[in-house]
Parts: C-alpha cells; structure tokens; sequence
C-alpha cells in the first residue's frame, strides 16, 4: 500500500514541497510513497481530501490555512499552539478514525537558516506581514532576545506599525528585515514590499521568506544598499526536512 503525503494551499501555481519531495523519494530509493499537491479554495474542503486519500499519512499546509487549519485538527503540539499557526500536519489512523497532529516546522526551518548569519548587532527588527508565517519567525525571534515590530497595511496587533509609519529613524533602528509575505514571488515577482529603501546600509540584513525567483527585487534593493540578504530556500529545507522527521517518528 501507497503512503501518501501531500500540500494543502491556494494557489499551488509553484510547489516548493512537491518537487523537493519527490527528488527526495527518487535519491534515497523510498518506495511506494508519493506526495501531491491539493490546491483546495477554502479549508472546509480538508475534510473531504481526508476522505478521498485514505492513505493519507502527512500534510503541509502553505497559505492561505496556516491559522485556519487548527480548527481541524485533533491535537497541537504546544509551540504551534503558543504561535496559532500549522504548517505540517502527521495523520495517524487510531481505531476507526484519523487523528491530525499539528505542527510549526517553520520555525526550525527560520531558526537554522537565520543562526547561519547571526550577528550580535541584529537586536531589533521588522516583521513585515502578520500571517502565520510571521508569527512562527516572530517566535523564533523572542526566543533569540530580539525585539520585533510587525508592518502591516493595517494595526492588527500589538507592536504593529503600518508602512506608511516607515521613516529613517525606524529603518536605521531596526538591522533585521524579514519579509514574510507573499509578495515578490512569482508569478508576481515584480511587486516589493513597500519600505523606504534608501535608508538601508551594509549592517542590515534582510531576510526574505519568498524563494521564487532566487532574489526578489526587496532583495535587490537591499543589496544594492549593502546590505545582507537571504533568500527563503533553505528555510523551506529546513522545514520539509523537519516534516518528513515527523511524519515517520
């Protein structure tokens, strides 16, 4: 019998997780296993991929359901919970039921990527975005001891400015720059976070969680400023890496 892993999102136009998988599948000989992509318009169809794929053993969960998805979900492992977002789901079959485990890989995918170029001198910095994804790199962030202050369009919490609060003054207080939202990647990928970026310098570093294209034009703008820059790659490794631990623990 099949076992069966897959990605729940919308849209799935570019599948970091289908690809790396099934070159994971093809390198190290592992059989009778495959991974698929559910591009499902709302999350209530969950309960019906569930259905259909009986052979169902994991999920990641991509935007736009990394919050909306806990409510589905029989079991959060307590720093998911502490966040209030999921993005990798273990199903075990227990009697006659399935029972989803709910987990936060993003945050061991951002906390090694970041620990890669960590500098002493990053104790403040902007979260740009304040969905699921933010709130597992704002977890990670606490934990090292750095101050965070979310830009959003709107005030959707506290410690949360908008982009139009941007000035030099914050910019040049604020060394770390992570973006944490969609936007740049493709097929979108001539659009940039809206933040002044001639106030930068070669002791920032800015962080991107988009991967596709490689460099996205906030980190263009970035390094063309001097800056440190990072792509989202090796997070999403992290994660998926994380993932496939839990799934087979």
């Amino acid at each position: 019998m099949n076992k069966i892993y897959g990605l729940i999102g919308f849209p799935l136009t570019h599948s970091f997780s289908e690809k790396y998988f099934k070159e994971k599948f093809l390198h190290e000989g592992i059989v009778n296993t495959e991974y698929r992509n559910f591009p499902i318009e709302k999350i209530g169809d969950l309960p019906s991929i569930l259905n259909e794929n009986t052979e169902l053993r994991g999920l990641n969960v991509t935007i736009p359901y990394k919050e909306s998805v806990l409510t589905y979900l029989d079991e959060i492992e307590e720093s998911a919970r502490e966040i209030g977002a999921v993005n990798t789901i273990k199903i075990e079959q227990r009697a006659d039921s399935k029972h989803l485990i709910g987990f936060n890989t993003d945050i061991d995918g951002f906390e090694s990527s970041l620990l890669e170029f960590w500098d002493d001198r990053f104790k403040k910095s902007l979260v740009l975005g304040s969905g699921g994804a933010s709130k597992a790199v704002k977890y990670v962030l606490h934990k090292m001891g750095v101050e965070t202050t979310t830009v959003s369009r709107q005030i959707k919490e506290d410690n949360c400015i908008t982009y139009t609060s941007l000035n030099k003054s914050i910019i040049q207080d604020n060394l770390l720059i992570i973006n944490t939202t969609p936007t740049g990647m493709y097929p979108n990928a001539d659009t940039f976070p809206d933040i002044p970026y001639n106030f930068l310098s070669k002791n920032h570093f800015l962080f991107d969680l988009v991967y596709n294209p490689d460099e996205t034009i906030f980190l263009k703008r970035g390094k063309s400023m001097g800056a440190l820059t990072l792509n989202g790659y090796q997070m999403l490794v992290g994660q998926a890496d994380k993932a496939w631990s839990l799934w087979n623990s």
